[in-house]
């Protein structure tokens, strides 16, 4: 990809591997602990960051790690939304072991999420994020909730269009047959596809860091987001099955034929309060492939942006606080 980006200009290539070679090289400190896990359900935990107002169960992709809502102390979702009087908890999926070869997404939601949920003290608002998003739908069709958050969560899937669609099947079908020999799919598979979608970014976001000051404040959060985007536990095989060939191949979402605990998962469906936050330069899920409820909010802010750019606090954060806090509260 770096060859082919860089064909013709030696000079971007050579800055492009000084990136690199930087952000491999650059310090990170002690890893930092996880918030507490206040409840457990197989691997998967709801990690709690306190406060004393509503539950908000905050849902990531199965797809890299959850901290990127929790990305460093002063870039945090979580617990900028504990200060707001919130009580967000965080779902950690944890990693499938060899015995969860075959739990897809559907059982992501019926076995791990759905249980979870029940042992709070009242229903939550759930907030999901990218593939969260989608779970987080279905989970608010099968179980009920005082509301459902959407963050660039990807709903009709041939709306990432013709050509994606097929570069992503070709991707597919090359690691198919090992991911299966193995019962997972590697995050290097799911990564090589994200480069895919852009690979012109990924090179010039390297070539960027290049010429960052060493031990800045924007090179340590390019580290910190790039260590979140290069980690991840692998997918269990089923669950990478059901993501490329029913979900981005056969868009069984869009067209109204996911059922969950019992529950077709349809938008139109929910019986609680609903927001979609859509980003319009997103090119990992495009805006097309959104939900579309009706209360949308369109963002300038890209795909990870929305969470940890400089403009996520006012294109996302603030409004959605403001809609969590807006919400009634049961009797």
């Amino acid at each position: 990809m770096l060859r082919s980006e860089t064909a013709g200009a030696p000079e971007r290539q050579a800055t492009a591997l000084d990136g690199l070679r930087a952000y491999q090289d650059a310090p990170r400190g002690r890893a930092r602990k996880p918030a507490p896990a206040r409840f457990r359900k197989g691997g998967a935990r709801l990690r709690d960051y306190g406060g004393d107002g509503r539950p908000v169960v905050l849902i990531p992709s199965l797809i890299n790690p959850p901290f990127i809502l929790d990305l460093t102390p002063d870039v945090s979702l979580l617990r900028w939304l504990a200060a707001q009087g919130l009580h967000p908890y965080l779902l950690d999926w944890g990693s499938p072991g060899p015995t969860d070869r075959g739990m897809d997404i559907t059982a992501h939601v019926e076995r791990l999420l759905l249980p979870l949920i029940a042992k709070l003290p009242e229903p939550p608002v759930l907030v999901g994020y990218c593939l969260g998003g989608t779970i987080a739908l279905a989970a608010a069709c099968a179980t009920p909730v005082a509301g459902l958050a959407l963050i660039a969560a990807p709903w009709r899937f041939d709306g990432f269009g013709d050509a994606a669609r097929a570069e992503i099947a070709a991707l597919w079908q090359a690691a198919q047959p090992a991911c299966e020999a193995i019962g997972m799919v590697p995050m290097e598979v799911l990564q090589s596809g994200f480069w895919r979608l852009d690979p012109a970014r990924t090179i010039a976001k390297y070539e960027a860091f290049a010429a960052m000051a060493p031990g800045s404040a924007a090179a340590r959060l390019f580290v910190a987001m790039e260590d979140w985007a290069n980690a991840g536990a692998p997918l269990s095989y089923a669950a990478g099955r059901q993501l490329f060939e029913e979900f981005i191949a056969g868009n069984q979402t869009g067209l109204g034929a996911w059922r969950v605990g019992g529950h077709t998962a349809d938008p139109a469906a929910l019986r609680c309060p609903a927001i979609d936050f859509v980003s319009m330069s997103d090119r990992i899920v495009p805006a097309a492939s959104a939900a579309d409820l009706s209360d949308r909010r369109d963002l300038g802010a890209g795909h990870v942006g929305m969470i940890v750019g400089r403009g996520g606090r006012t294109q996302l954060w603030e409004p959605l606080a403001h809609w969590l806090s807006a919400l009634p509260r049961p009797r």
